[in-house]
């Protein structure tokens, strides 16, 4: 038993992420569930009954993680770009060149464009559903619109709480999965908005609101440099900012879902 579990122990600590191609969770497996959540509740009927159909009753939430479970099987390395993208802080995205593997605004645009498409088979419909639910979640948090030399802040390393960490990640998870919240409960606790703000934050396109989300980007990069050491001061002043990233982000997946299906 005693050498069993050395062997097991030395497997996890030595090959902890062998064969798969990104580790770090986007916006966390909770994060992603809320913006799941937030946008089920403001499709329209329509759209509520064709994505019903497609899902086979599964919720917004519950595929919201779809993309990233993929990433461990190779077949689907190729859509591993479009869950960020990078450009210069002080360029627009339209002014940037492209990336020629593609990026996030690219990843959105493209499902929008197979999913209106009359026939896009039903696999590839339910496919590039999930992508898509997955792929605006990523655009709006902050560091998925990052810099390329410093890969989004994956190089910008940090202390969270004592622990090692980077930028990246502690937008990615450490902030709201040591907050401690479900993802219903984290749902519940968003701001509540009145209906005319709502229907102005889902106002735009994916290329406004990635110059949105740029802005907020640049103000995170000035919040901490390399070995800051980050806990409850860097939690409440971001806290914030946070909750409405992911409201804003289930409000435009919604609003996208529903000019997709009517």
């Amino acid at each position: 038993m005693k050498q069993t579990l050395i062997l097991v122990f030395t497997y996890i600590f030595l090959f902890p992420f062998q064969g798969v191609a990104n580790p770090l969770p986007e916006w966390s497996k909770t994060g992603h569930r809320v913006i799941g959540a937030v946008a089920q509740k403001h499709l329209s009927r329509k759209a509520r009954k064709a994505i019903e159909d497609l899902l086979e009753g599964e919720t917004l939430a519950e595929v919201s993680n779809y993309a990233d479970e993929i990433k461990s099987d190779r077949d689907f390395s190729r859509f591993s770009p479009w869950h960020y993208v990078n450009f210069p802080s002080e360029a627009r995205y339209l002014d940037s060149e492209p990336s020629a593997e593609g990026d996030v605004v690219m990843g959105i645009e493209k499902c929008i464009a197979i999913l209106q498409d009359p026939d896009t088979s039903r696999e590839d419909a339910v496919f590039y559903l999930k992508m898509l639910i997955h792929l605006v979640g990523d655009l709006h948090q902050p560091m998925h619109v990052g810099k390329l030399e410093d890969k989004g802040g994956n190089d910008i390393q940090v202390q969270w709480f004592g622990r090692g960490s980077n930028l990246h990640r502690v937008w990615d998870a450490n902030l709201i999965d040591d907050y401690g919240m479900s993802y219903t409960e984290l749902a519940e606790s968003l701001p509540r908005w009145d209906r005319g703000r709502i229907n102005e934050v889902m106002k735009g396109n994916v290329y406004d609101w990635v110059e949105e989300v740029q802005e907020i980007t640049n103000r995170v990069y000035d919040s901490a440099e390399s070995g800051a050491k980050l806990s409850y001061r860097y939690r409440f002043v971001w806290w914030d900012t946070v909750e409405e990233q992911l409201l804003v982000g289930g409000l435009r997946l919604a609003a996208v879902l529903n000019a997709i299906y009517g």
